[in-house]
């Protein structure tokens, strides 16, 4: 006979109703159910070890024993992975699948606990222990309890959805409380540990308050559920009912000719996109968002945010703009009226807008302002926009990491909004101003992107016509604004973004120049902001002049007018006291006004001394001097660099040394100098980062005045880089270093023989007021520049 067959046909025949439970048994683990005892439950079983647990009960009688895993997820379980407390059941039906699974159908006997694993191969065998469930006597307070479940059960089932009305019938045909517990624990989904607990419990006292503390707490779910769920209804239809409701007024207002408020928004937002003149695809994305907020409802959370977009392209200039003034007379008088001396910047301007006038059509170029604070920049945009009759619109890069402050935000979220191009366009109320780019050189980058990129597009001509906003997602045409930008510094902008600008320079003022720019703008313009007339104060240009050398020391001019200002302030306050006579501020006035001098000569305290040497700076702020200083050291050679020297500054420090070391007989140093002594050479204002190489020949008149023991002359300054075959390369930033000196009390200046042709930027009376001297090799420069040497050659 078939063994298959066998077992099969034993596996159908029905068990004893309440079988012993032998000492040992086959063990089937268990991963997602827990079988009480009394109760049938399928049972689906794949794994050898399970299937030979199976194999072993059918082959005796019919008993195995049911424990719970601790994990799901392990495949292999050992003793230790499955819990104390289990259920013997008998096999009632077998089925074998064609997938090697058994499907069963078990019965519960008995609660049992695993004394003792015999075997793990080829199935789980454990010896067991059946647990006691004595019930207790009746009593009122036992009934009472009892009664309390089935209450608590019937209106579980009302509330479950899952539960058919049949079992609340079960649950009052079990006579045996035992039962009844171990029916409830299983008909509520509740966690695998929780449903074990239940299992754990043999006294049936602690199981019946186990029950009912777990129906309450279900029946607590189950009533929030319900009354979410019965909220959610009402809301639902309530809005079913307001769309229905619309729709009828709709077509009753559209029968008696009316139309309601959102009817009426939509057509003021269709005539303003016709208005509007878009081009065509603008148009066709503002006719297909309306179409979409037509058929939203107002409260919808989308309305606020397809509205908002629809206003943004209506509201744009698409095409509205100013017509240009181009009377290049007029223009020369406003930038003559709006700004002091920087000649060929308003040259360089007033040529853009002749050749504008002739070809109306021109593209770019883009101008970039470079300077130091306080020329001039951001007015010099005003004043062109105000030349051409153009509105002007100012955007401030200093500080944006973000390129959604440029291209804008994705329509993604409540609160997207059109980058600053966009914002600035609205703003300015046509498409085609003088849009100011200010603090280009302040940009910066991080996770978010970066900004300097995103400003390709918008600042090349060739480009620009088709910008394309991600918050718009349509192209605007950038390529009428007239972009202007402005830099202290070239260093910073990427070349990319450099190359698409042309750079005008705004080199600091002079003396003379700042002068006329305090009495002819700042005073009047101070007077003005406190109040005062020329009836209550005049500045003498004594005064002044004292202002600019004294209390001020800048390449612009902002800090001469704060000085301004604070004269104002307290003349105001005297004005308003009461006081009639008219102030006139003269030299000697100001002390008692701005207090004591703020500045003074850095080189008239000065004297000639063996190791120090003068040298001209240029930074974002203008120029200036510094002082190279040198001193050595018994040691064995080397040499110490400090004061906050950047890598450039300290490799030409090492070049000069080397160029000494390898002409020291030309210059009459010791043979033993440089390996007896350590040079230790410093640049004063430590605190303040210092690089570039233009301090070459200050570097080597500093270490060789140290070296022959001759005096450098402290009235001369210098610049100029240093080869170590004695050239002396050219250097930038001519005319701000000039001017730095000049205002540091310098009046002999050596520049390199190739920055001769710089001279022609500098103002001729400054030209006349210094002595320059120009070398191409270092020779030439020491030759000049310490005491004691031949005489040099004046040019």
């Amino acid at each position: 006979m078939d063994p298959e067959t066998t077992q099969n046909e034993k596996a159908e025949q029905s068990p004893p109703d309440r079988p012993a439970i032998p000492k040992i048994l086959p063990v089937v683990a268990v991963r997602d159910q827990v079988v009480y005892p009394y109760m049938g439950a399928p049972l689906a079983v794949a794994r050898p070890r399970s299937v030979e647990a199976v194999d072993q009960a059918l082959k005796g009688d019919h008993m195995v024993a049911l424990a719970l895993q601790k994990d799901p997820q392990t495949e292999d379980p050992t003793p230790g992975d499955v819990y104390e407390i289990g259920a013997a059941a008998v096999v009632v039906r077998m089925w074998k699948m064609p997938n090697k699974q058994v499907n069963l159908l078990v019965q519960g006997v008995a609660r049992i606990r695993f004394e003792e694993w015999l075997s793990a191969d080829p199935c789980l065998k454990a010896t067991v222990e059946e647990l006691e469930e004595p019930l207790p006597p009746k009593s009122v307070e036992w009934e009472a309890a009892v009664q309390t479940l089935l209450n608590l059960f019937q209106k579980f089932v009302q509330l479950s959805p899952n539960l058919p009305d049949q079992a609340v019938v079960t649950a009052l045909n079990l006579d045996d409380p035992r039962k009844l517990c171990d029916f409830v624990v299983a008909n509520v989904e509740i966690p695998l540990d929780r449903k074990y607990e239940a299992l754990a419990l043999a006294d049936p006292v602690a199981r019946l308050q186990f029950a009912t503390t777990l129906l309450n707490e279900q029946l607590q779910v189950l009533e929030l559920s319900g009354k979410i769920q019965s909220d959610a209804r009402k809301e639902m239809e309530k809005t079913q009912r307001e769309y229905y409701l619309r729709q009828q007024l709709r077509e009753i207002q559209k029968e008696l000719g009316e139309t309601d408020d959102q009817q009426r928004e939509i057509a003021e937002i269709r005539e303003k996109i016709d208005a509007a003149k878009m081009p065509e695809k603008a148009k066709e994305a503002a006719d297909r968002e309306l179409d979409r907020l037509a058929k939203m409802n107002v409260a919808a959370a989308e309305y606020t945010v397809s509205r908002t977009y629809l206003d943004w392209l209506t509201i744009l200039p698409w095409a509205v703009s100013t017509r240009d003034r181009l009377n290049i007379k007029t223009a020369h008088r406003i930038l003559e009226r709006d700004h002091y001396a920087l000649e060929d910047v308003k040259e360089r301007i007033l040529e853009y807008l002749s050749v504008l006038k002739l070809k109306q059509d021109m593209r770019g170029p883009i101008l970039c302002f470079v300077g130091p604070p306080g020329v001039g920049k951001t007015s010099l945009g005003k004043s062109i926009a105000r030349a051409l009759g153009r509105k002007f619109a100012r955007v401030s890069l200093g500080g944006m990491r973000d390129e959604a402050e440029i291209r804008g935000h994705r329509r993604t979220y409540i609160g997207s909004l059109p980058g600053r191009i966009i914002q600035g366009l609205r703003n300015a109320g046509s498409n085609n101003p003088v849009f100011m780019l200010d603090e280009i050189d302040k940009l910066g980058a991080d996770f978010r992107g970066d900004p300097a990129s995103a400003l390709l597009e918008v600042l090349d001509p060739q480009q620009n016509q088709e910008y394309m906003d991600h918050y718009l997602d349509v192209p605007f045409d950038l390529s009428t604004v007239m972009f202007v930008t402005t830099a202290n510094i070239l260093d910073p902008i990427p070349p990319a973004l450099r190359d698409r600008m042309e750079v005008l320079a705004l080199p600091g003022y002079t003396k003379e120049e700042k002068l006329g720019i305090a009495s002819k703008y700042l005073v009047p313009r101070q007077l003005k902001e406190h109040g005062l007339t020329r009836q209550h104060l005049v500045f003498r240009e004594a005064a002044l002049q004292k202002i600019i050398r004294f209390h001020t020391r800048e390449a612009g001019v902002r800090n001469l007018e704060r000085e301004i200002g604070t004269v104002c302030r307290k003349v105001a306050r005297k004005v308003a006291e009461g006081e009639t006579t008219r102030r006139t501020i003269s030299a000697k006035d100001l002390a008692g006004f701005l207090g004591s001098e703020k500045f003074y000569s850095e080189v008239a305290e000065r004297e000639d001394a063996v190791g120090v040497a003068t040298g001209m700076a240029w930074t974002a702020h203008g120029g200036h001097i510094l002082f190279v200083e040198s001193v050595r050291m018994a040691g064995k050679g080397g040499l110490k660099l400090t004061g906050q020297l950047g890598d450039v500054m300290q490799e030409s420090a090492q070049a000069a040394l080397s160029y000494l070391r390898s002409h020291a007989d030309q210059y009459g140093i010791k043979p033993d100098f440089f390996g007896k002594n350590e040079m230790h050479v410093h640049v004063p204002a430590g605190a303040i980062p210092k690089d570039g190489p233009s301090a070459g020949v200050t570097m080597v008149t500093s270490l060789a005045s140290l070296a022959t023991g001759r005096s450098a002359r402290h009235d001369l300054a210098m610049t100029g880089e240093i080869t170590l075959t004695g050239k002396v390369l050219p250097v930038g930033g001519v005319k701000e270093k000039v001017l730095g000196a000049r205002e540091a009390g310098i009046r002999r200046i050596i520049l390199p023989a190739k920055n001769r042709k710089d001279l022609e930027d500098v103002p001729e009376a400054l030209r006349n007021e210094l002595e320059f001297l120009f070398a191409d090799r270092i020779e030439e420069v020491l030759a000049i520049a310490l005491n004691g040497g031949p005489t040099e050659k004046r040019q």
